[in-house]
């Protein structure tokens, strides 16, 4: 399993990324871990001798966090980035991770790497936790501000392949993002989705409302881009908030530090929980090849866990049922 990483992408690269990339190697010796970016950078973060399934490929550009996408990707052809993609396409690597500008990465998946046959629009994915620890798969969360209805039909069904695939689900439950669980609540967009959906093979249960989605009532969670991202970042800011309000009012007092020391096991569990860093990155599912977009201020432990998110999805072999599956083979 040949894994690239573009290591002069996100807030703490090289550092950090050449980091966890490298703790990720040391720990699981059936991947090949390739490193893009320059490097003489890239060698004065390897502390020590680099592992024997680390190598670098060396490149020239570095596509910054503001640039415009598409126009960064087209221009840009020696960057780290569209270099991780090349060798994705070209077949001499099976995934590639990248922490840097979003955009830019949604569109090295889309001209780089590649649609899938049947597939019109690749959708971001991301493992949302859930109370349980299973969490729910939730596309697309950003690749598409707008979306057709068919569109949503579509990331239903490569998402239910994903979660039967890479965790084990029989039959993944498919719920559709709305502002209620009736079956005529929504837009134009999901009232026409709801009835693809619901002619579909696929196991639907309906409409889910975003309040519900951590008690995980469905196993894949369908919506367009922009609903979808809003969710998230509603989601993570939420979660940031608690853990720092959490934090300081347990301060306040001896008395209530003692009670923070009894309840510490507890509050390490949730912040685990709900800690991106622990749950690797988003996939960008419907291209020929994983492609996992890190979060912009992933650490180490981020890019390990991203490292351990691809190779779960490598080992069971997602990418090509995914395209048998909806190339009718």
């Amino acid at each position: 399993m040949r894994i690239v990483i573009d290591a002069m992408g996100g807030d703490h690269a090289p550092g950090l990324i050449v980091q966890g990339a490298l703790n990720a190697a040391a720990e699981w010796s059936d991947i090949q871990v390739v490193l893009v970016g320059d490097t003489a950078a890239i060698e004065a973060c390897i502390q020590g001798s680099k592992p024997s399934n680390v190598t670098i490929e060396h490149a020239e550009e570095v596509i910054g966090p503001d640039e415009e996408p598409v126009r960064a990707v087209r221009r840009k052809k020696q960057s780290s980035m569209v270099i991780a993609g090349q060798l994705v396409r070209e077949g001499k690597a099976d995934a590639m991770i990248s922490a840097g500008n979003t955009g830019a990465l949604m569109t090295t998946g889309l001209l780089v790497v590649g649609r899938m046959e049947g597939i019109e629009r690749p959708a971001l994915a991301q493992l949302m936790p859930t109370m349980d620890d299973i969490g729910v798969l939730a596309m697309d969360l950003g690749a598409n501000m707008d979306a057709k209805p068919e569109h949503l039909l579509q990331y239903a069904t490569i998402g239910s392949i994903y979660r039967k695939q890479v965790d084990g689900l029989s039959e993944p439950r498919v719920g559709l993002l709305n502002v209620g669980t009736e079956e005529r609540k929504g837009n134009e967009l999901t009232k026409a989705a709801y009835d693809l959906l619901e002619a579909s093979p696929l196991n639907f249960i309906g409409n889910v409302e975003a309040r519900d989605v951590l008690h995980r009532n469905c196993d894949v969670l369908v919506c367009d881009g922009f609903a979808g991202n809003i969710m998230l970042k509603a989601m993570e800011g939420t979660a940031s908030t608690i853990m720092g309000t959490l934090k300081t009012e347990f301060k306040r007092s001896m008395l209530t530090k003692l009670a923070a020391a009894i309840m510490m096991p507890g509050l390490r569990s949730l912040g685990k929980k709900m800690d991106y860093k622990e749950h690797g990155g988003a996939l960008l599912l419907g291209v020929n090849g994983l492609v996992v977009k890190a979060h912009g201020s992933s650490d180490a432990k981020a890019v390990k866990n991203a490292i351990r998110q691809t190779r779960n999805a490598l080992i069971s072999n997602v990418t090509t049922c995914m395209a048998n599956e909806i190339s009718g083979k």
